[in-house]
């Protein structure tokens, strides 16, 4: 069987990278249509750099389908992020959880400082741009935006309200510079 985008029929203009939460259905939040959307959905929409199951996604979306947009979408009231930032034992889902409790640890006193529900928001809020900012030192997403103009977005749904709203992740030239001079690979 072949991979090649004519032969499944597909073609996508999105990568949504969201969380596996059943609230939170990628084609309803963006009012589009089965076939629209190529998609990774896992617990609290966690990037890591050696997770082989959402790297395969985001090079097929990427070099195959020629998706024009990535977005990794958080959201208000996630049960991961929740989870995260509470210290009960949770057994295998502990080490998925890791990457959130790291940066839990990062931002402690900002995180302190913060009410239950703000803090939430917070982390989920720092998980996106976390997720952004290991797509963008992706070398096949660096390809992408350089050959091609692929645009990385990250998102927030809020559950209770349907509300999406985008983050500002504009960065400045020296540091777009520097990440394609570290990760680009030809």
């Amino acid at each position: 069987m072949s991979l090649t985008p004519g032969t499944l029929g597909q073609s996508p203009q999105i990568l949504w990278i969201g969380c596996a939460d059943s609230r939170c259905p990628e084609t309803t939040i963006l009012g589009l249509k089965p076939g629209e959307i190529f998609c990774h959905r896992n617990i609290a929409n966690i990037l890591v750099n050696t997770d082989v199951n959402s790297l395969s996604v985001i090079q097929y979306a990427v070099q195959y389908l020629k998706v024009k947009h990535i977005i990794i979408c958080g959201h208000t009231m996630c049960g991961g992020i929740a989870a995260a930032l509470d210290n009960k034992r949770l057994g295998l889902i502990d080490t998925w959880l890791m990457p959130l409790r790291a940066l839990r640890q990062e931002n402690l006193p900002l995180l302190s400082s913060l009410d239950e529900f703000e803090r939430g928001l917070k982390m989920v809020e720092l998980n996106v741009r976390q997720g952004v900012k290991q797509l963008l030192a992706n070398p096949v997403v660096i390809d992408g935006m350089h050959e091609r103009g692929l645009q990385v977005h990250g998102l927030i749904y809020d559950v209770r309200t349907g509300e999406l709203r985008e983050l500002d992740i504009e960065e400045e030239e020296e540091v777009v510079k520097s990440r394609v001079v570290a990760f680009k690979t030809v």
